[in-house]
């Protein structure tokens, strides 16, 4: 019997798969605990429809992606902090303060967790971050730490 599963079943396949289950287990194990539903006419073009909106949804988020990345593109942010007569930082420039500048400077709300850092900014000076927008699409700024 196939089916259309609605939920990751660990010896099957996972959610929104259509797969060929044998009858008894369908009938038995899958249908009644909503793990499944019988793949018919209705089913399947549910299936097919709620794969179209994925497909929009995704497709969606590439062009803002893309969009936030040209806007981001060439834009030096700057950021004050304290530092001493060396020019090192008292503490340093973290993914946050960075994100946060983002925000503030050019309006585009961006996850911490987006920006890429090999190691905290610990010291005046200009450095280029890494942003990653999407898994297709980064960024990159430029980071200009001066003095407070």
């Amino acid at each position: 019997m196939k089916v259309i599963l609605k939920e990751d079943v660990k010896s099957l396949g996972e959610k929104g798969e259509i797969v060929k289950a044998a009858d008894g287990h369908a009938r038995n194990y899958l249908l009644p605990r909503g793990l499944a539903v019988e793949a018919s006419g209705t089913e399947l073009a549910k299936l097919k429809e709620k794969e179209k909106a994925k497909k929009r949804q995704k497709e969606q988020e590439l062009e803002e992606a893309k969009g936030k990345a040209a806007e981001l593109e060439d834009v030096i942010l700057e950021i004050s902090v304290k530092a001493g007569e060396t020019g090192k930082l008292f503490g340093s420039v973290t993914t946050n303060d960075i994100a946060d500048t983002i925000q503030e400077q050019v309006g585009i709300k961006i996850d911490k967790r987006k920006v890429e850092l090999e190691d905290y900014i610990k010291s005046l000076g200009t450095k280029k971050v890494s942003i990653n927008l999407h898994k297709d699409v980064s960024a990159t700024v430029k980071v200009k730490v001066t003095e407070a």
